[in-house]
């Protein structure tokens, strides 16, 4: 038999991957099981951007190869709306580099710019990917806490303290998933003038700006950043666009460019009608959000209701789309109540500990999905009158 790759000794499947085949399986048997774990909308794009998808496909480029670059007009649409929205310009040729997925990304960007035997700094709780895509390289996860007492924050003097002389890459996010903290400019300002002074490079995965948050920021509104910073973000979440795979990365020439040297060998560019279908979600007006959000906030209110009953703690101050909660006291292990909800009660969601070993003790729970709960039979019961587990 031939042997896999040593990487593969370095990561496992991924968790989703995994758990969403015992969904299946109990869903097959009959169950109605309430899928709250991971973050897939359930809402259709706006009209138009499908209508722009449907109008695309009789263009006579629509089937062709696509430039590994994007349209002229997506990368125009993806730096008029960092303008509108984030006050950041972007040169539209050099500055932005559409992509299939925002996930994409973190795998082009690390390619571009470890060796094996660089560090990673990776916060923790943090999103699972980071790190699987450092082990895959040959490069080393370094971890930085995030905690509840300095509100899932980056302890700025700690991370001053450590040897980062090895270190290529700081991940960051915010909104940060899983907890839902938000960052300010001045919670983030000090962490790009270390990545100046100490040499590396900050990447920012942002797409979660505009669900439940009254203040969209990118990193690279910040003095200094356009020289080390390189922002992840995707219409995955805020266009209901999951399904499409529409990502981009901004920053500055030189980043993008290793970062297409990388792509242009992986892909053969994005399919015609989803980029015209991305340009047209990329002008939604700020009512879009606020219709968007006005659902949210109303099954956030659902997702609390069930956290109490289960006897959870949570910070209604919290934005983005899941909710963080920490697990009753009484209950030892997260991935025994996660079980436990799903198997007994067919409610699925997320430990905590699949984010980091600070996860350990929460659960994460996601309102993206609720239109599967007025399906099940266990509607009322699961929210109003769901006993805490034992």
């Amino acid at each position: 038999m031939r042997q896999t790759a040593r990487r593969l000794a370095q990561v496992s499947e991924y968790y989703f991957s995994q758990k969403l085949r015992e969904v299946r399986a109990l869903i097959q048997q009959g169950h109605p099981v309430i899928q709250m774990g991971i973050g897939s909308p359930d809402l259709a794009p706006a009209p138009e951007v499908i209508q722009a998808l449907q109008e695309s496909l009789s263009d006579p480029m629509a089937h062709q190869y696509q430039s590994y670059q994007g349209l002229p007009e997506l990368r125009s649409a993806i730096s008029e709306f960092y303008h509108s929205h984030y006050h950041v310009l972007l040169d539209a040729d050099t500055e932005v580099l559409p992509l299939m997925g925002s996930k994409e990304g973190i795998m082009h960007l690390s390619m571009a710019y470890l060796n094996e035997g660089d560090q990673v700094l990776i916060p923790n709780p943090g999103y699972p990917t980071y790190t699987s895509v450092t082990r895959l390289l040959g490069a080393e996860p370094v971890y930085y806490d995030l905690t509840a007492q300095n509100k899932w924050l980056p302890d700025f003097n700690a991370l001053a303290a450590m040897d980062l002389s090895r270190v290529k890459i700081m991940w960051l996010s915010y909104p940060h998933m899983p907890t839902g903290a938000h960052a300010t400019a001045s919670d983030l300002q000090p962490l790009v003038d270390l990545a100046k002074s100490r040499g590396f490079l900050l990447a920012m995965d942002n797409p979660y700006s505009f669900i439940l948050n009254d203040h969209p920021m990118s990193i690279l509104s910040l003095q200094g950043a356009m020289e080390v910073a390189v922002e992840l973000n995707s219409l995955s979440k805020t266009a209901n666009m999951a399904g499409w795979r529409v990502g981009m990365i901004c920053g500055n020439q030189e980043h993008l460019k290793a970062v297409l040297q990388v792509k242009s060998n992986m892909d053969s560019g994005m399919f015609y009608g989803i980029q015209r279908g991305a340009i047209q979600a990329l002008k939604s007006s700020t009512g879009w959000y606020d219709s968007l959000n006005q659902v949210y906030a109303h099954r956030r209110e659902k997702i609390w209701a069930l956290a109490d009953a289960l006897g959870c703690t949570y910070d209604t101050q919290a934005v983005g789309m899941f909710v963080w909660a920490q697990i009753p006291s009484s209950v030892e292990n997260e991935l025994d109540f996660v079980d436990q909800l799903l198997y007994q009660h067919h409610i699925f969601i997320t430990p905590g500990s699949i984010f980091g070993s600070n996860g350990a003790g929460y659960v994460r729970f996601s309102h993206l999905l609720y239109h599967l709960f007025r399906r099940s039979m266990q509607y009322e019961v699961i929210f109003l009158h769901l006993p805490m587990l034992d």
